[in-house]
């Protein structure tokens, strides 16, 4: 046969993580190329839609390769290939749902035939009814898989078997084996423990490590939660736990963190207790939220102290305090204080004031703008089932084109509201210097009167106030003023 006469076809392969006789998708390629060519049928290489090993054949929205098969068929008419070869049904799908719809879309709307290498079927009515079939198991099975994984991995861990993840500084062997010592990551674990145990808190250590240039197992860099986890792994003493069971494992531990492991538990118990309820404001401060750190942007975090002579309340960067980044960006509170209200006062004294002007709805603009984005939403929905109705032909043509113009008309109606509501809103009346500065005066007298509670001044603050970028190596702060009418 010579290559003019061959038609176009095009191959889709994805490899089941869960079936140990797949094959590799190299091999499921070639099984396919050698069935299209005794077929009468060339498969070019940009006709050739592989998935990445482990993506589920659930859900079709997550297989980028399927949507880019069915986009292609669908780039132009005729399709620009005739024929879809796969290895297997399930390989389409594992949801007869998504199955259906698809298949649809491309035996009707665009004319594409698909064949399975390795479950050939007939023609016709029966060959159908056998491909439905096949869709149910491959769903029952999809489904049931897995309930059946779960009490498998349960009753491997009643045997004692390995079959979590590996922590840092191990690695898996794999068939319920043991987990080994990773060297390089182990030194890692040790220089956690040993720093820990001899009065380094969690966030100096989380930060040593990220200067280091060392990484959590997963590629990260140190927090402090990521260095409390290790710390209160019992797998580190011996003892593997999964999912509610644990037995004493037999995978190797070294003294140079069991011999550690019960002294670092009982500082982080002593440490780490939880708080007791305290009568105190809900307002940790009434600046908390708004001041920002300079260098990532992140918020201020209010620090009480428990010696305030000694170590005064202070704003820390929440991100280097679980040490994100090196540079510090701190103030202790009084100062923070200050700065606010010798803000207001230079403003005042002035009468000058730089401010951004954020119009108010009320609660019935914003609930019909609510309503309207709820029914802009539910007619997306109604669009997308007119379109579905007429790719499986449930719909015609001309009933396709009625609906579609009915909802485009209640589109246009709904959009034409919500511009009318956003036009109200814009045409409000922008307010004059007076005005702020009145609203900056009586926030002023608010925070400045010690008897006011944190409550009323935080909400005093956020009243005039958006936000507050502090930069500590310049020790300079900038405020973001706005005024609400």
């Amino acid at each position: 046969m010579s290559r003019k006469t061959l038609e176009i076809g095009a191959a889709y392969i994805r490899v089941s993580t869960d079936d140990q006789t797949e094959l590799s998708p190299d091999a499921q390629l070639r099984e396919i190329q050698k069935t299209a060519k005794a077929d009468g049928y060339i498969i070019p290489a940009e006709f050739v839609f592989v998935e990445k090993r482990g993506i589920s054949g659930r859900r079709a929205e997550n297989r980028p390769e399927f949507q880019r098969m069915i986009a292609t068929a669908k780039s132009q008419k005729p399709a620009p290939f005739s024929r879809l070869y796969l290895w297997k049904f399930s390989r389409f799908a594992r949801n007869q749902e998504e199955s259906t719809f698809y298949k649809g879309i491309l035996r009707k709307k665009c004319g594409v035939e698909i064949k399975s290498v390795s479950e050939p079927i007939m023609e016709g009515m029966f060959g159908r009814l056998i491909e439905t079939i096949i869709e149910w198991f491959d769903e029952y099975y999809s489904y049931n898989l897995s309930g059946e994984v779960l009490r498998g991995m349960t009753e491997k861990a009643l045997r004692n078997g390995y079959q979590s993840a590996p922590c840092l500084g191990y690695s898996a062997v794999g068939d319920g084996q043991p987990f080994t010592i990773n060297e390089p990551q182990y030194q890692i674990v040790e220089y956690i423990f040993r720093a820990y145990h001899s009065g380094a808190d969690m966030t100096r250590i989380a930060r040593s490590c990220n200067d280091r240039g060392w990484r959590t197992q997963r590629g990260n860099p140190f927090e402090r939660r990521s260095i409390s986890r290790i710390l209160q792994n019992h797998f580190y003493e011996g003892v593997v736990e999964w999912n509610g069971h644990s037995f004493q494992g037999t995978h190797e531990t070294r003294p140079s963190v069991t011999d550690i492991f019960d002294d670092v538990q009982e500082r982080i118990r002593r440490e780490y207790r939880p708080l007791r309820r305290r009568d105190t404001s809900s307002c940790a401060h009434w600046a908390s939220g708004l001041l920002y750190c300079s260098i990532c942007g992140a918020t201020l975090s209010y620090n009480r102290s428990n010696d305030p002579k000694k170590h005064p309340p202070t704003f820390q960067c929440w991100k280097y305090a679980k040490g994100y980044h090196p540079g510090s960006c701190a103030i202790t509170a009084r100062r923070a204080e200050a700065a606010i209200l010798q803000s207001m006062e230079d403003i005042l004294k002035t009468g000058s004031v730089t401010y951004e002007y954020v119009p108010h709805t009320d609660a019935v603009q914003t609930s019909e703008a609510d309503l309207i984005q709820e029914a802009l939403a539910r007619l997306k929905i109604k669009e997308r089932r007119i379109r579905e109705a007429y790719e499986n032909e449930i719909d015609t043509l001309e009933e396709f084109r009625q609906n579609k113009a009915r909802l485009q008309e209640e589109r246009q109606e709904l959009e034409r509201q919500a511009a009318a509501l956003a036009a109200a809103v814009s045409a409000a009346p922008a307010p004059d210097d007076s005005q702020v500065l009145s609203a900056i005066r009586d926030a002023y007298a608010i925070l400045s009167d010690p008897s006011v509670s944190y409550e009323l001044k935080g909400t005093a603050a956020r009243s005039v106030i958006k936000k507050i970028i502090y930069n500590r190596s310049e020790d300079t702060f900038t405020f973001t003023y706005y005024f609400s009418s």
